[in-house]
């Protein structure tokens, strides 16, 4: 094979630039679903520990014949003093506060707030029917995006 016969290794800098182009879009497609199921993800992480807080609830009120006292410092709202008040519960950065909004003798709401990167997600809350409410469009319940969470 003489000088022209050789052959050629490596990669043009038009089939690099193509490469390139196609990570750099199939990347814009796919990182909003994954911003969109980490988010779904921490919703039902504090919807789960709603449910804990529910049932913490029922506990206190066994015992105290009332859902009152379970806020803070005892009193009736605020961060439970019966439940952990963050999502998650280990410590790290909250994406939800967990409260208690309202206990009376017989019937008490209980709510998660989305915080930090969960912000803007509406919050949760549960009442000791069951009934189970999300606002996510934030328009504190009275909006077109209050719908009911999964069970």
């Amino acid at each position: 094979m003489g000088f022209g016969g050789r052959e050629h290794q490596g990669f043009t800098l038009i089939e690099v630039m193509i490469v390139v182009a196609i990570v750099g879009i199939l990347a814009a497609v796919a990182y909003p679903s994954y911003e969109e199921h980490v988010k779904s993800s921490r919703r039902a992480e504090a919807q789960s520990a709603l449910m804990g807080l529910a049932a913490a609830m029922e506990r206190h009120f066994t015992a105290n014949n009332t859902y009152k006292g379970a806020g803070s410092g005892g009193g009736d709202t605020g961060a439970p003093d019966i439940y952990y008040d963050q999502v998650p519960s280990d410590g790290g950065t909250a994406y939800y506060n967990l409260t208690v909004e309202s206990a009376s003798d017989s019937a008490f709401v209980v709510k998660a707030t989305p915080a930090n990167a969960q912000a803007g997600d509406g919050f949760l809350d549960l009442n000791n029917q069951g009934i189970r409410r999300w606002d996510k469009d934030n328009s504190g319940g009275i909006g077109t995006g209050e719908t009911s969470w999964k069970k």
